[in-house]
């Protein structure tokens, strides 16, 4: 089975160009003040304007409310929505609002957590499980954080799935090859620093998803 990889919290041409140019299937930009991979609706249409149509613009969003979501997917022409932090009925709402794709993030620490996962078939057309961060961190993600990846054993998914958090060059061979994924969603794992992408890393990801 091929497994397809996103670069996530894209935020300048060239690391965009990198991307796309060594195999992303998806790229992602980050609609989150908070976060330092921030991008304006401006830059985000800028960006959004150099992607084939083969690649999937997905916008990131933390509890959004509708305005933002408006103006994200007017300016950069989304494909995807990727939903962090919010309920079964508020991603309904959004889905059947937009009706655009949409993929909702169920935090992992423990098995129990991925149960989470339950409410939202019917809603979402895809759960990522990413490592759930710290209570008291300012960022629901890209920080690096790993869940453990036995968790998912025999784990009956209820939706199709990707899997996410503390991914990077070293180790993402063996997260697919562990947990079968087929959709690999990397961040902070193709950095030099917190919202810095690097070309050589992301090119050495994506080397490394499609020769695992």
């Amino acid at each position: 089975m091929m497994t397809t990889a996103k670069i996530c919290g894209l935020s300048t041409p060239a690391t965009l160009d990198a991307a796309i140019r060594h195999g992303a299937s998806h790229v992602g930009f980050v609609f989150f003040p908070a976060s330092p991979r921030h991008v304006t609706f401006a830059k985000a249409a800028e960006l959004a304007a150099r992607v084939p149509g083969h690649v999937a613009k997905v916008g990131v969003f933390v509890d959004p409310e509708d305005e933002m979501l408006e103006q994200a997917v007017e300016s950069a022409a989304l494909d995807v929505l990727q939903l962090h932090k919010v309920t079964p009925a508020r991603a309904a709402a959004i889905r059947a609002k937009f009706g655009i794709e949409t993929w909702v993030a169920v935090a992992v620490r423990t098995r129990g957590d991925l149960d989470a996962a339950y409410g939202f078939a019917g809603i979402a057309d895809r759960i990522l499980y990413d490592a759930k961060t710290p209570d008291s961190a300012a960022l629901p993600g890209g920080m690096g954080l790993r869940f453990d990846w036995d968790l998912l054993d025999g784990f009956k998914h209820p939706l199709p799935w990707a899997l996410s958090g503390g991914l990077d060059p070293a180790n993402v061979a063996e997260a697919i090859r562990r947990t079968g994924a087929a959709l690999i969603d990397v961040s902070s794992g193709v950095e030099s620093a917190p919202g810095t992408k690097d070309e050589t890393k992301i090119a050495a990801f994506l080397k490394a998803v499609a020769t695992r």
